[in-house]
Protein backbone atom coordinates (compact mmCIF):
# COMPACT_ATOMS: atom_id res chain seq x y z
CA UNK A 1 0.00 0.00 0.00
CA UNK A 2 2.72 2.69 0.98
CA UNK A 3 4.37 2.46 -2.84
CA UNK A 4 0.94 2.99 -4.10
CA UNK A 5 1.43 6.57 -2.58
CA UNK A 6 4.67 6.62 -4.25
CA UNK A 7 2.94 6.91 -7.86
CA UNK A 8 -0.48 8.91 -6.51
CA UNK A 9 1.32 12.03 -5.16
CA UNK A 10 2.96 12.63 -7.79
CA UNK A 11 -0.03 12.86 -9.93
CA UNK A 12 -2.05 14.63 -7.65
CA UNK A 13 0.63 17.28 -7.47
CA UNK A 14 0.45 17.30 -11.29
CA UNK A 15 -2.58 17.64 -11.86
CA UNK A 16 -2.90 20.80 -8.71
CA UNK A 17 -0.34 22.25 -10.57
CA UNK A 18 -1.92 23.16 -13.96
CA UNK A 19 -3.42 25.67 -13.76
CA UNK A 20 -6.92 26.72 -14.25
CA UNK A 21 -8.01 28.11 -10.78
CA UNK A 22 -7.75 29.56 -7.43
CA UNK A 23 -6.81 33.25 -8.08
CA UNK A 24 -7.65 35.10 -4.85
CA UNK A 25 -9.62 38.20 -6.10
CA UNK A 26 -8.88 39.89 -9.50
CA UNK A 27 -5.57 41.21 -10.84
CA UNK A 28 -6.54 44.54 -12.55
CA UNK A 29 -3.61 46.93 -11.38
CA UNK A 30 -1.71 49.28 -14.52
CA UNK A 31 1.36 48.02 -15.59
CA UNK A 32 3.95 49.42 -18.45
CA UNK A 33 4.99 47.09 -21.24
CA UNK A 34 7.51 48.60 -23.68
CA UNK A 35 6.79 51.89 -22.05
CA UNK A 36 3.21 51.41 -22.71
CA UNK A 37 1.21 52.29 -19.81
CA UNK A 38 -2.20 49.83 -19.28
CA UNK A 39 -5.07 50.58 -17.11
CA UNK A 40 -7.17 47.37 -17.07
CA UNK A 41 -11.39 47.54 -16.81
CA UNK A 42 -12.56 47.35 -13.84
CA UNK A 43 -14.77 44.46 -12.82
CA UNK A 44 -17.89 45.89 -13.48
CA UNK A 45 -16.63 47.80 -16.60
CA UNK A 46 -15.34 43.98 -17.65
CA UNK A 47 -18.88 42.46 -17.02
CA UNK A 48 -20.23 44.35 -19.95
CA UNK A 49 -17.03 43.96 -22.03
CA UNK A 50 -17.81 42.59 -25.88
CA UNK A 51 -15.21 43.48 -28.49
CA UNK A 52 -14.13 42.47 -32.28
CA UNK A 53 -10.80 42.37 -33.41
CA UNK A 54 -7.93 40.31 -34.03
CA UNK A 55 -6.92 37.04 -32.22
CA UNK A 56 -3.33 35.77 -32.66
CA UNK A 57 -1.79 32.56 -30.37
CA UNK A 58 1.33 32.31 -28.46
CA UNK A 59 3.37 29.07 -27.22
CA UNK A 60 4.89 29.91 -23.53
CA UNK A 61 5.21 25.99 -23.50
CA UNK A 62 8.05 24.69 -25.05
CA UNK A 63 9.90 20.90 -25.57
CA UNK A 64 6.49 19.25 -24.80
CA UNK A 65 5.34 20.87 -21.98
CA UNK A 66 8.40 20.34 -20.18
CA UNK A 67 10.16 23.77 -19.88
CA UNK A 68 6.94 25.68 -19.15
CA UNK A 69 6.17 29.08 -18.95
CA UNK A 70 4.31 30.96 -16.34
CA UNK A 71 1.45 33.68 -17.24
CA UNK A 72 0.73 37.19 -15.33
CA UNK A 73 -1.15 35.05 -12.57
CA UNK A 74 2.04 32.79 -11.45
CA UNK A 75 0.08 29.92 -12.81
CA UNK A 76 2.04 27.39 -15.10
CA UNK A 77 1.08 27.02 -19.09
CA UNK A 78 0.82 23.52 -20.56
CA UNK A 79 1.02 22.78 -24.33
CA UNK A 80 -2.85 21.30 -23.90
CA UNK A 81 -3.89 24.22 -21.95
CA UNK A 82 -7.01 26.45 -23.56
CA UNK A 83 -6.43 29.69 -22.32
CA UNK A 84 -5.28 33.26 -22.99
CA UNK A 85 -4.07 36.68 -22.82
CA UNK A 86 -5.66 40.47 -22.74
CA UNK A 87 -4.18 43.44 -21.93
CA UNK A 88 -7.23 45.40 -20.40
CA UNK A 89 -9.48 42.59 -19.25
CA UNK A 90 -9.05 41.52 -15.47
CA UNK A 91 -7.41 38.87 -14.38
CA UNK A 92 -8.74 35.98 -13.80
CA UNK A 93 -11.80 36.47 -16.41
CA UNK A 94 -13.47 33.77 -18.76
CA UNK A 95 -14.77 34.71 -21.97
CA UNK A 96 -16.52 33.39 -24.86
CA UNK A 97 -14.01 34.16 -27.95
CA UNK A 98 -16.02 33.21 -31.83
CA UNK A 99 -13.75 33.19 -35.05
CA UNK A 100 -15.71 35.40 -37.24
CA UNK A 101 -14.51 33.51 -40.36
CA UNK A 102 -15.58 29.64 -39.56
CA UNK A 103 -18.32 30.83 -36.82
CA UNK A 104 -16.57 28.52 -34.35
CA UNK A 105 -16.90 29.28 -30.69
CA UNK A 106 -14.89 28.46 -27.38
CA UNK A 107 -15.31 29.46 -23.73
CA UNK A 108 -11.70 29.55 -22.12
CA UNK A 109 -10.04 31.42 -19.01
CA UNK A 110 -7.77 34.50 -19.26
CA UNK A 111 -4.91 34.16 -16.87
CA UNK A 112 -1.99 36.12 -19.03
CA UNK A 113 -1.32 39.31 -20.40
CA UNK A 114 -0.93 40.61 -23.98
CA UNK A 115 -0.93 40.77 -26.52
CA UNK A 116 1.70 43.66 -27.27
CA UNK A 117 1.16 43.98 -30.87
CA UNK A 118 -1.02 46.63 -32.11
CA UNK A 119 -4.07 45.57 -33.50
CA UNK A 120 -4.51 42.53 -31.92
CA UNK A 121 -7.07 41.91 -29.01
CA UNK A 122 -6.25 38.31 -28.02
CA UNK A 123 -3.51 36.10 -27.45
CA UNK A 124 -4.57 32.76 -27.18
CA UNK A 125 -3.04 29.32 -26.81
CA UNK A 126 -2.29 27.00 -29.41
CA UNK A 127 -4.74 24.19 -29.02
CA UNK A 128 -7.13 27.09 -28.11
CA UNK A 129 -6.51 28.92 -31.43
CA UNK A 130 -6.45 25.16 -32.86
CA UNK A 131 -9.99 24.37 -31.93
CA UNK A 132 -11.06 28.07 -33.44
CA UNK A 133 -9.83 26.72 -36.76
CA UNK A 134 -7.25 29.42 -37.00
CA UNK A 135 -3.93 27.85 -35.83
CA UNK A 136 -2.47 27.29 -39.22
CA UNK A 137 -3.43 30.66 -40.27
CA UNK A 138 -2.00 32.72 -36.95
CA UNK A 139 -4.04 35.30 -37.12
CA UNK A 140 -8.49 35.57 -37.44
CA UNK A 141 -11.45 38.01 -36.71
CA UNK A 142 -12.87 37.14 -33.32
CA UNK A 143 -15.20 38.54 -30.97
CA UNK A 144 -14.64 38.11 -27.41
CA UNK A 145 -17.31 38.56 -24.97
CA UNK A 146 -16.69 38.43 -20.90
CA UNK A 147 -18.57 35.25 -19.52
CA UNK A 148 -17.56 35.96 -15.86
CA UNK A 149 -14.89 37.45 -13.60
CA UNK A 150 -12.92 36.09 -11.11
CA UNK A 151 -12.91 32.31 -9.83
CA UNK A 152 -14.24 30.72 -7.07
CA UNK A 153 -16.11 33.01 -4.25
CA UNK A 154 -14.78 35.58 -6.11
CA UNK A 155 -16.55 34.58 -9.74
CA UNK A 156 -19.17 37.69 -10.96
CA UNK A 157 -20.94 36.43 -13.88
CA UNK A 158 -22.06 39.35 -16.74
CA UNK A 159 -25.46 39.67 -16.69
CA UNK A 160 -27.29 40.19 -20.66
CA UNK A 161 -30.61 40.21 -21.59
CA UNK A 162 -32.03 36.50 -22.30
CA UNK A 163 -30.00 34.34 -24.64
CA UNK A 164 -30.35 30.90 -25.53
CA UNK A 165 -26.63 30.52 -24.84
CA UNK A 166 -25.78 28.36 -21.71
CA UNK A 167 -23.55 30.32 -19.01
Amino acid sequence: MKTCGLFVLPLVILLTSCGGGGYEGYMTRSYTIRGVRYHPLSVEQALHYKERGIASWYDESSFLGLKRGNTSLGEKVMPWDVSGAHKTLPLPSRVKVTNLKNGKTLKLRLNDRGPFIPGRIIDLTPRAARKLGFEEQGLTDVEVEVISVGDGSYRRKAKRGFSLWPF
